[in-house]
């Protein structure tokens, strides 16, 4: 990205958008990446123009490039739909709220209030100030761009989602993940306990030492047989799935009849519940 504008001539803005464009004879569509200028955007009230230092590139973001899931965005489109962290550069008529240079991370992501963000992978972007959240100077731009969609994930599985009460066991795969760290540490606060389940037996003392209450590892430990030896006759009730597969259905069979799992795995942002019969 450039430091400043070339001009108030030119006033365009870098972008990376996807086309999708004919690209096989049996009919296919592919979507081509390709980066490209088009006019710096006006705020409007309530709305500010943010000059984007860093985006990150979600899986979700591709997922929904790729229409996997179950429509397309209108193309060509700018990439990104998630969050991403920048500086207000100017605010929209009569607006209040942040101050113009105040560093700001954009929840872009559709289920916050609030009108769509055409997309953060691009230099400048205009957002509806109730999006915007003030991050300070020491948080590196790197962590900063991914404040908001990984917690509230952590945060709506564990609550809302799956209502997961202090003392009951909440078993979750894919632990050593951004998310799975995040779940351990809410879990954590708010008295759930936690079994976590890992690829790798080098992963098993990290987990621990972040304070996961028990780890499985898949590579050389029965994840059916271990759940129920530490849950007891009670087993769990709850579960966070990332991965599906055969993990993810080992899962499902370590449930207690009738209990409920939410897996994340190629999925919609909000995910799908499972229930073991």
């Amino acid at each position: 990205m450039t430091d400043r504008l070339s001009g108030a001539e030119r006033r365009k803005v870098t972008h990376a958008s996807v086309d999708a464009r004919a690209r096989s004879r049996k009919g296919r569509r592919a979507r081509c990446p390709a980066a490209g200028t088009r006019p710096v955007p006006t705020p409007e009230a309530g709305q500010a123009l943010i000059r984007v230092k860093a985006t990150p590139i979600h899986a979700s973001d591709l997922h929904v490039l790729r229409g996997r899931y179950g429509f397309f965005p209108d193309f060509p489109a700018v990439g990104g739909h998630m969050e991403c962290v920048g500086r207000v550069e100017a605010l929209g008529p009569d607006t209040e709220g942040p101050k113009i240079g105040e560093r700001v991370v954009v929840a872009a992501v559709p289920a916050v209030p609030g009108p769509h963000v055409a997309g953060t992978w691009q230099e400048y972007l205009v957002a509806d100030t109730r999006r915007l959240l003030p991050v300070p100077d020491r948080l590196s731009d790197s962590s900063a761009c991914q404040l908001a969609v990984n917690p509230l994930t952590a945060l709506l599985l564990v609550t809302r989602e799956l209502d997961v009460q202090p003392g009951e066991w909440l078993l979750q795969t894919a632990a050593g993940s951004t998310v799975g760290r995040l779940v351990i540490q809410l879990s954590r606060h708010l008295g759930v306990r936690t079994i976590n389940v890992v690829r790798r037996r080098g992963a098993v003392g990290e987990i621990k030492a972040f304070g996961g209450d028990e780890v499985i590892c898949t590579e050389d430990e029965d994840l059916v047989r271990r759940v129920a030896e530490t849950a007891g006759p009670a087993g769990v009730r709850k579960a966070v799935d990332c991965v599906a597969g055969p993990v993810g259905a080992q899962v499902s069979q370590a449930l207690a009849p009738g209990e409920r799992s939410w897996s994340t795995a190629r999925s919609p942002p909000i995910g799908r519940l499972i229930r073991r019969r």
